[in-house]
């Protein structure tokens, strides 16, 4: 068996993450997202926002789905689906 369990190194929506932050009018900082997120029902922290935005930490598929709601972007933009800005 594989020393690592997932094949990609990181995630795929660290970019995205970063990016959605920087699209909200004003920018939202990972404490803000963090805030939204745990306002939502998750416990999510800036550090592991910020080990999200660096490829250190993977997403699963709630986190994904929350993220993208805080941010308001789908998913799909999230993971790099579409180079056009994707809000709901």
């Amino acid at each position: 068996m594989a020393k690592n369990m997932f094949l990609i190194r990181g995630n795929i929506c660290a970019e995205r993450v970063r990016l959605g932050r920087a699209m909200q009018r004003p920018p939202m900082t990972q404490d803000d997202l963090a805030r939204a997120i745990q306002l939502m029902g998750m416990d999510m922290t800036p550090l592991i926002i910020s080990r999200i935005e660096k490829n250190q930490r993977h997403v699963c598929d709630a986190e994904l789905r929350i993220i993208a709601k805080a941010l308001g972007v789908t998913m799909d933009w999230l993971c790099g689906e579409g180079d056009e800005i994707k809000l709901r």
